[in-house]
């Protein structure tokens, strides 16, 4: 978009003391308006056939089913191309610091092909239109609303499309928040589950430790009871034996002192 010069110090606020007339201005701002919502550009886009669209205006215009086409034009397209206006963008913030908005102006767009005020909504190809367009053949047999009356009923299908996304992203959070819930609750069953389960293990082998101590400290017991009973028994004197060797002995000491002089034969 190439602006005169005067109307470009308008726009950018530099130049106050002249002033542009209102037909300059309507013409300018009008520029700025999209044909989908009406309204200032907001983040502006143009596709391929040159006509330029609210990118979020012309992504939902394409979200119904059918081929993509501009709204103006009604030309198709086999690839969605949209293509950044930082142009239209600059200005149209300008505009808005300057509030040239269609609402304190009163801009009506015009028709492209007639030059007309476009004063209709087709239904049927969901595009503005002027009285002659309505007449034409290709708007044979649609059906038409006045803008103001268009404009009330799909910002109420907007309002009531925005409710409804507010109370689904409630459901989800709401759903999510369940999940949620039931995970933790049952993260914490199985901790539970998973310590009383360790406890049980733990008094079951505590209890089998004091069980073989037990029988350990009997087993060393009785292993230091018969070797104490082994001990005695190879330490007992052999008296039989003693009691003989006395018995002999004194025998023999009292033969001698019986018969002193006898010679009698024996042998020791």
């Amino acid at each position: 978009l190439v602006l005169p010069i005067s109307q470009s110090r308008i726009i950018d606020g530099s130049y106050n003391g002249e002033m542009a007339s209102q037909h300059q201005t309507d013409s300018l701002t009008e520029e700025l308006i999209c044909p989908v919502c009406l309204d200032l550009f907001t983040d502006p886009v143009i596709l391929d056939c040159s006509h330029s669209f609210c990118r979020s205006c012309i992504t939902r215009c394409w979200e119904k089913p059918g081929p993509s086409s501009c709204p103006v034009c009604q030309e198709t397209f086999l690839e969605r191309n949209l293509r950044v206006s930082r142009a239209l963008g600059n200005l149209s913030e300008k505009a808005r610091e300057l509030k040239l908005t269609p609402n304190v102006t009163g801009i009506k767009r015009r028709c492209e092909k007639h030059q007309k005020q476009l004063r209709l909504f087709c239904e049927t190809d969901k595009k503005l239109i002027c009285s002659i367009c309505r007449d034409a053949q290709e708007h044979r047999d649609h059906s038409f609303l006045p803008i103001d009356e268009a404009a009330e009923i799909y910002k109420d299908k907007v309002n009531s499309s925005l409710k409804q996304a507010d109370n689904l992203q409630n459901h989800i959070t709401a759903q999510f928040a369940k999940m949620h819930q039931s995970l933790t609750d049952r993260e914490q069953r199985v901790i539970r589950e998973l310590r009383q389960r360790e406890e049980e293990i733990l008094h079951r082998m505590e209890k089998n430790l004091r069980e073989i101590q037990d029988k350990l400290a009997s087993v060393q017991q009785k292993i230091s009871d018969e070797a104490l009973t082994l001990s005695l028994s190879e330490g007992d004197l052999p008296v039989g034996m003693f009691e003989w060797l006395i018995q002999y002995t004194v025998w023999r000491d009292t033969r001698h002192s019986i018969s002193p002089g006898t010679c009698l034969p024996f042998s020791d």
